[in-house]
């Protein structure tokens, strides 16, 4: 009976709590001088910072990633000359620091690496965890910036970069973080600077149990929808998730702050009716791809290699659903362990781009990219001419927001095809090979981070080529949205009248629906059919891999 009610308490409470954070998200991005802003801004801009055209707001962003990742690599190559490394690791390769440093400023928290045995408290206190807080700061400040170029009256700046992220930063995640942390440290999730621990394993073999501050990087991985894990195998490591309670507060943080920004975008906006029928959108991808994983899983009930017991069936594949709906890579479960059905629903999530509430900020401003070309299309169909919030949606607009759609695209397809080519990374064979490969190159352009356990990364074709996909992924979009945004907040905001196409209605819900499906279908189905949907079918069948 608990497991049954698991999913729509689940539902209900992000459903009740996401509007309140969302408003308080715009209060605070929209607020005048906030405390603490006008010290840290007279020492940083000699002054408040002052708004920022498109290409100004663009070239702030870029030089903030370069100068963060320059930081994070050395760290990285160089963590064994650091403190706070009582393993005496020694410093990642290049190509694995260059990887994991794309990784975290890119907020996909890919992990060709075992957190444990390869990091030292240095690198995942120092490196790691404020890449956590500035990347999803970065989501939700582009997010800003977009909310406020659509009700723009012709003016072509829309906010500041610094004083945005400044403000995501300390002012939303930090706090929020804060509060899922102690929560976690109550639950059993360690936060210690002890030595390793030394423990006698049950088949007699001494084993060495790395101990860190753990429960305060947990909170900041799901909540700015990261994933990065402490420990190797992430939230199915005792010491990450230790009880149900914990894993509810886990699961729960992975989505609440990305379906929080659809209500920060419509208090932004004014747009109440409209962000709801993104909202119910966005909701029923979800239940759908929960549905359907479930389904499946129930339909294999001696499937359970790679599933924790400590967790019932609802919570391993809820949380499967939920971390490829965000782009959030951790795991309670082993997602190679699933059936093929389940782990192809899992990769097609991502290939929608995030937008299933996405990363945190990422996903709202994905989506963004989705409602102008429903509108566009609508428009065609209808014969009016295509008008976003009044503003007239052109041929430029069009051309960004495909290749802010398609870059992606590009990147999960090239990148399956060479790795095929090259022999590089897997360890299947037949179809579920490709579904390996497939998994990891949408996860790296979808900026996800989680993996199936049989792809080898950690070469130098994976770690080079998939962290070429994840800049890709993250800034191809984040490009697009700027610039699409930014034209569209220079244009004069027509009148409404009773024949314009209405943007709030279940109708546009459905084409909306619809434009996300047809885009994906069309361009992966192939590649899904030559993987998982021929595998599971194989596996009816009794050919297993």
């Amino acid at each position: 009976m608990v497991e049954l009610l698991y999913f729509p308490f689940y539902l209900g409470l992000l459903i009740l709590v996401s509007p309140f954070v969302g408003y308080y998200m715009a209060f605070i991005l929209n607020a005048k001088l906030l405390p603490f802003e006008e010290i840290t801004f007279k020492f940083l801009f000699s002054g408040t910072p002052s708004a920022q055209t498109p290409k100004q707001y663009l070239n702030s962003l870029v030089l903030f990633h370069f100068v963060g990742a320059v930081i994070l690599f050395l760290i990285l190559k160089f963590q064994n000359y650091l403190p706070f490394n009582p393993l005496q690791i020694m410093g990642m390769d290049w190509d694995l620091a260059l990887n994991t440093t794309i990784s975290f400023i890119t907020n996909t928290n890919w992990q060709a690496y075992s957190g444990e045995s390869q990091l030292s408290n240095f690198s995942q206190m120092f490196g790691l965890t404020p890449q956590n807080f500035l990347s999803a700061g970065v989501g939700i400040s582009v997010l800003a910036f977009v909310s406020r170029s659509i009700v723009s009256a012709k003016i072509n700046r829309f906010g500041n970069f610094w004083q945005d992220l400044f403000r995501s930063a300390f002012y939303i995640l930090l706090p929020i973080s804060f509060f899922v942390a102690i929560l976690l440290v109550g639950q059993g999730v360690i936060q210690s600077f002890q030595e390793p621990v030394l423990s006698l394993g049950l088949d007699g073999v001494s084993e060495t149990i790395p101990m860190g501050p753990t429960a305060s990087q947990i909170a900041i991985k799901q909540i700015g929808t990261n994933g990065g894990g402490f420990f190797g195998v992430n939230s199915a490591h005792p010491f990450e998730n230790p009880t149900p309670i914990s894993n509810f507060i886990q699961m729960f943080s992975i989505l609440f702050l990305p379906a929080s920004c659809v209500f920060l975008y419509g208090k932004i906006t004014n747009s109440f009716r409209h962000v709801w029928v993104i909202f119910f959108v966005m909701l029923s991808f979800l239940v759908l791809g929960f549905a359907s994983v479930y389904i499946s899983e129930w339909n294999f009930p001696g499937n359970l290699e790679g599933k924790e017991f400590r967790f019932s069936l609802t919570e391993s594949t809820l949380w499967l659903s939920t971390t490829t709906a965000a782009s959030n890579g951790s795991v309670n479960s082993m997602h190679d362990s699933y059936s093929p059905l389940a782990g192809g629903i899992a990769i097609f999530q991502m290939m929608l781009g995030e937008i299933i509430f996405g990363g945190v900020g990422t996903g709202m401003y994905g989506m963004f990219l989705f409602l102008i070309l429903t509108v566009f299309l609508s428009g065609l169909m209808t014969g009016r001419t295509p008008e976003y919030f009044g503003k007239k949606i052109g041929s430029y607009e069009i051309k960004w927001t495909l290749f802010g759609i398609l870059s992606p695209t590009v990147c999960i397809l090239i990148g399956t095809a060479l790795t095929i080519f090259l022999e590089s990374g897997y360890t299947a064979k037949g179809p579920h090979a490709l579904s390996q490969i497939l998994y990891a190159y949408s996860s790296a352009a979808g900026n996800n981070g989680s993996a199936f356990a049989g792809f080898a990364a950690d070469t130098l074709w994976g770690n080079l080529s998939l962290g070429f996909s994840m800049l890709v992924g993250r800034f191809s979009v984040i490009y697009a949205v700027i610039l699409v945004a930014g034209s569209l907040g220079g244009k004069v905001t027509t009148m409404s009248f009773d024949g314009n196409f209405k943007l709030d209605t279940p109708l546009f819900g459905v084409l909306l629906f619809c434009v996300i499906l047809i885009v994906c279908g069309l361009s992966f189905f192939p590649v899904l059919a030559l993987g998982p949907i021929l595998e599971q079918l194989l596996i009816s069948k009794g050919i297993f891999f």
